[in-house]
């Protein structure tokens, strides 16, 4: 939703959000900001975009209403300062913050020096799904946490993922998305508190299997991904990271190979990729015995590599002129769609 006024801002992230008392930082000068929000269960994403303001929480407000929330910002684009707790967090492009809905905060929002606008995600959660004693997370809010690098990158990565693939997702999904997320949320402020080894087994055993997937996401491609190279990238035991690869209904091996299938039937389907041979996108994305793959791409699709591709790819120049032409190349029919491999 946009909005072009600053209370009108101020009336819809009172809705959406939390209420706090926004004022513009040029009085008189046109305003402009946007708000997308996505369920995630009893988690919202949300991204938004503003021009310069400040935004208040008072101690009043929360008397008023508290939902007592984290909340968790990313942010894109701009400039931003928030002061919580006695704490202060400048932040830009590529840096995230936490703060508490039921703590007073001031925060500015300007634009960077290049001119582009205020721009981030934001996950809100309740304070109750934190596996963490909240009172343990007071040093971190409105402390800037880096989202370059570690467990950090990783949310980033998750969350812009997420508000992407949002549309084609399943109340289900959403719901199991925000579990993944706010597990993300926890290994970010473990990695700040070095906390990590007092959280509870299954709070553990969900981050390293986020960790997991992310590293095999990264590493597809390698010939030497194997469920032992998994295991040892995390420092677990091969026999540890199987068990908890079976709590999500999957094995490490078959994790890897529907998300290597996934690349390939994407490959496939791309008409960038159209001079790229069948046997050298396989080998790509870790099939490098051709008869191997297609047993294993007919299993997943329901049809081989050759006819996925002929139904997926749309027509070329000359095929187009056989068309128009009264010629019909021959296009296979049949399965159409791969299972995506998740994020």
């Amino acid at each position: 939703m946009s909005v072009e006024e600053i209370g009108q801002w101020a009336e819809l992230t009172a809705l959406a959000l939390v209420t706090t008392r926004i004022k513009a930082v040029e009085a008189g000068q046109p305003f402009t900001a946007r708000l997308r929000t996505m369920q995630l269960g009893a988690f919202q994403l949300s991204e938004l975009s503003y021009g310069a303001l400040v935004s208040q929480r008072t101690p009043r407000l929360i008397r008023q209403s508290d939902p007592e929330l984290f909340q968790i910002v990313v942010t894109a684009s701009g400039r931003q300062r928030i002061d919580q707790a006695r704490n202060t967090a400048v932040l830009g492009s590529g840096e995230m913050v936490l703060y508490d809905s039921s703590r007073p905060f001031d925060a500015h929002a300007e634009d960077s020096p290049a001119g582009t606008r205020a721009r981030g995600i934001m996950l809100q959660f309740p304070k109750t799904m934190m596996p963490l004693p909240a009172r343990r997370l007071d040093r971190l809010l409105a402390v800037p946490l880096s989202a370059h690098q570690g467990p950090g990158r990783l949310l980033a990565q998750f969350l812009s993922a997420a508000i992407t693939e949002y549309p084609a997702c399943t109340p289900s999904d959403a719901a199991r998305l925000g579990t993944t997320a706010v597990d993300l949320v926890t290994a970010v402020v473990s990695h700040h508190l070095d906390a990590e080894s007092q959280l509870p087994a299954a709070s553990q055993q969900r981050l390293l299997h986020a960790r997991a997937t992310s590293f095999i996401d990264a590493h597809l491609s390698s010939p030497d991904l194997t469920p032992s190279a998994v295991a040892a990238a995390h420092h677990v035991s091969l026999r540890y990271i199987q068990r908890v690869f079976q709590q999500h209904g999957t094995t490490v091996s078959e994790e890897i190979r529907r998300k290597r299938l996934h690349r390939c039937a994407r490959d496939l389907a791309d008409p960038g990729l159209r001079h790229h041979t069948i046997r050298a996108i396989a080998t790509r994305w870790g099939f490098p015995r051709p008869a191997e793959f297609s047993r294993a791409f007919r299993a997943a699709t329901g049809t081989s590599p050759s006819h996925y591709r002929a139904h997926h790819l749309p027509p070329t120049v000359d095929e187009s002129a056989m068309v128009s032409g009264g010629s019909s190349p021959h296009r296979a029919s049949g399965p159409t769609h791969v299972s995506p491999a998740g994020q």
